[in-house]
């Protein structure tokens, strides 16, 4: 499975770290262009390559994580997305104050979802903080939880078995609706849990 990165900021690098570690090979992109991650590429490589915000949302999985004022920028124009995943790694805050988005009632998830018509969306790798994204899930002698909650059944068993490949132990949390509400931040219980499972 192919997996693309959009966005290689806090979140989107810290995943990518991740999936190096795990030998797992991703494109990741941004809105200044491949030349711009070469420092990042130049960390993680051979397995983290960069490409153009076309090239990743290509992927068969695509990691969104973009300053949400800039979503909707940042998912203009690309690839029609065709039943493909899209991992919704995104917090409905405005930096560098961390000031709550007006979201008018509605899930961050269900206007990122609107965002990527025809995609399986995902709800994932918001809650925790970088460090312990790009850390090692296994540091307090158990596996780091991370949440996942989903509407398609097949689109969320994809995206927990990437979950365990990179060392973490998955939860799903149900339907975007219920998940999607629980793991939001601000306003979700969830974020910046840092639990893990023994045994």
């Amino acid at each position: 499975m192919l997996i693309g990165i959009i966005g290689s900021g806090n979140i989107g690098a810290a995943f990518a770290r991740a999936l190096a570690k795990a030998h797992i090979p991703a494109v990741v992109a941004n809105s200044r262009g491949p030349e711009s991650l070469k420092a990042l590429t130049d960390e993680l490589g051979p397995f983290i390559t960069a490409g153009t915000r076309e090239e990743a949302a290509s992927a068969d999985l695509v990691l969104v994580a973009v300053n949400w004022s800039k979503l909707p920028q940042a998912l203009a124009g690309l690839p029609a997305w065709n039943g493909r995943i899209v991992i919704d790694a995104n917090n409905p805050i405005e930096a560098p104050l961390f000031k709550p988005a007006e979201l008018n009632g509605r899930l961050s998830s269900e206007i990122v979802a609107d965002l990527v018509p025809g995609a399986r969306v995902v709800k994932a790798s918001n809650h925790l903080q970088a460090q312990l994204v790009s850390g090692d899930p296994k540091a307090e002698g158990g596996r780091r939880v991370l949440f996942l909650s989903g509407d398609d059944t097949a689109a969320k068993a994809e995206v927990a078995h990437l979950i365990d490949r990179l060392g973490f132990f998955g939860i799903d949390l149900g339907a975007l609706s219920v998940g999607g509400s629980l793991a939001q931040f601000p306003g979700g219980p969830l974020p910046t849990l840092n639990l893990v499972k023994f045994g």
